[in-house]
């Protein structure tokens, strides 16, 4: 005989399987794909802190990749990674392929850190990974506004901060806040 505490915990098993997905699933568990097409998702980097931005080629902060790339190697070996998701969502600044935008990341910038698949950030077509980031109900709600937007996550996969595109990446207020996620 089935005990009513055994037929509640099923129903509350039950129940909660019935939850949608969005809802129960943490950020690192959103999926995106990698430049080359393969699966991936904040969980890849657990235990890492990580800043997510939103880049492009043909943009007037696209210089900004210096400082991404200086601020990933001087911090990679502490626990930090700088994830690139490139976007064409402001003013066509981002026509390539992910072949063509890695191979200018990579001669233009030295660009080392991963860039990952081109996505869109805002619109009907908003990647979940920024619908996250940016909606409602997030740490930092409102649309991305142009490209080099930051998203600062902890070493715990929650968002910590969130930094305006024209703010450069070896801003103090961006260093202070990455120097005291890896402590």
């Amino acid at each position: 005989m089935v005990s009513q505490w055994g037929m509640l915990k099923t129903l509350l098993l039950l129940v909660a399987s019935l939850a949608p997905l969005s809802a129960a699933t943490p950020l690192q568990e959103i999926p995106f794909k990698t430049a080359d097409g393969k699966d991936a998702s904040l969980k890849d980097y657990a235990g890492k802190v990580v800043l997510v931005v939103n880049v492009a080629s043909r943009c007037g902060n696209t210089p900004q990749y210096a400082g991404l790339e200086k601020l990933f190697i001087e911090n990679s070996s502490k626990g930090f990674v700088v994830l690139g998701f490139p976007c064409n969502d402001f003013g066509g600044q981002e026509p390539g392929t992910n072949d063509e935008i890695k191979a200018f990341c990579t001669q233009k910038y030295n660009v080392t850190f991963p860039i990952l698949d081109k996505i869109h950030v805002k619109g009907p077509e908003q990647a979940p990974l920024y619908a996250a980031l940016t909606g409602p109900a997030a740490k930092f709600p409102g649309d991305v506004k142009w490209n080099f937007g930051k998203f600062l996550i902890g070493k715990d996969g929650e968002v910590i901060a969130r930094f305006d595109p024209r703010t450069k990446p070896d801003a103090p207020e961006v260093v202070t806040a990455i120097e005291t996620a890896l402590k």
